[in-house]
């Protein structure tokens, strides 16, 4: 027993080093080549910062809205609901979401809104909606803000982000930045 302790010591003190020292030092090393330093997309506007790589909750009718969240946009506790597209509650769950969209977008049908706005993503932090889940609240946004939709249209199309190297991954909208956007529309 006594030649076994050595060894496992000795991998223990290695593994801590390595995954509580060497590894994290790596990634921070990483991080501080993104955008923001590792510490967040920011923007900020009139003295106030946003977080642009997380979902913000926008339920107002005269904004964009975004996709769902099963941790209500907590960044602290990213996660999902695991619950089965067969579950009841979940689908009760997707069920008040179509019919809370539909009562606050009457042009729209229940079979053109876009999954993403019914349906939390994995994260619950997602910040982006698609292209269609943006198109099909212009004529709300636009009764409401008495702006014109040809000129949200536009808008949507300004802040349209591209795939990956136009490979990876839909065209999406970060919708934060599409509201910002939006504030500024005389």
């Amino acid at each position: 027993m006594k030649k076994h302790i050595l060894p496992a010591i000795k991998l223990t003190v290695l593994s801590l080093v390595l995954l509580c020292v060497i590894y994290p030092a790596i990634v921070w090393a990483m991080a501080q080549f993104t955008k923001g330093s590792g510490k967040g997309q920011t923007i900020e506007l009139n003295g106030k910062k946003y977080y642009s790589n997380v979902g913000q909750k926008f339920t107002e009718d005269k904004y964009f809205w975004s996709r769902p969240s099963a941790v209500d946009y907590n960044a602290a506790g990213s996660g999902a609901s695991n619950k089965a597209a067969s579950n009841k509650e979940y689908l009760q769950q997707v069920q008040a979401r179509i019919d809370t969209f539909l009562v606050h977008n009457p042009e729209a049908k229940k079979s053109e809104i876009p999954v993403d706005l019914i349906t939390a993503s994995g994260s619950g932090l997602d910040p982006n909606i698609s292209i269609q889940g943006a198109k099909i609240q212009v004529k709300r946004i636009a009764k409401i803000r008495g702006i014109s939709e040809e000129k949200l249209l536009e808008l949507i199309k300004q802040n349209t982000e591209s795939s990956l190297w136009g490979l990876f991954g839909p065209e999406k909208i970060n919708v934060l930045k599409l509201n910002l956007a939006l504030d500024n529309v005389k």
